[in-house]
């Protein structure tokens, strides 16, 4: 899938040790401590051929909910140049193609720079999931935030 300079394709072996440099990256790893990633459900992300980041999604194909969950990081010196927004656009354009019409995403509630990059995509606050996931400074919970995006008809909601 691509727009203009932006690429997302499949994870190949030879891209382990950037996605693992990725989220060992101290602006990265604030947000997505662990560094899971699922190398058979998602993409990754490259600019003009460089390593950039990682789309994950989780696909619900079951007919009555149908539903697609996505993450994303980039690297830290593409944060706030509009990538993420792009990158997001075009996860969701894919699984459109494929039926879906429901997307959410769960932020951390104090990552101000992403939530801007989701409701600039046109996801929308749905609730606080508290307890929602350890907090690698404390070892305790730590609250997400679930956001919402709809598309009926090609209008995204």
């Amino acid at each position: 899938m691509r727009d203009g300079d932006l690429e997302l394709r499949r994870f190949e072996h030879a891209d382990a040790a950037a996605v693992e440099a990725l989220f060992a990256e101290p602006d990265v790893k604030r947000w997505w401590a662990d560094g899971d990633y699922d190398r058979d459900c998602g993409w990754v992300a490259e600019v003009d051929g460089r390593f950039a980041g990682w789309v994950q999604y989780v696909e619900e194909p079951y007919v009555w909910c149908p539903s697609v969950a996505l993450d994303i990081a980039l690297t830290s010196d593409l944060h706030g140049r509009g990538y993420g927004r792009r990158a997001l656009k075009l996860a969701i354009e894919h699984f459109v193609a494929k039926g879906h019409h429901r997307f959410t995403i769960d932020p951390d509630p104090r990552n101000e720079r992403a939530l801007k990059c989701y409701e600039a995509v046109g996801f929308k606050p749905v609730g606080i999931l508290r307890a929602y996931e350890r907090d690698p400074d404390s070892g305790g919970w730590k609250d997400g935030l679930l956001m919402d995006l709809i598309v009926v008809d090609g209008s995204w909601r």
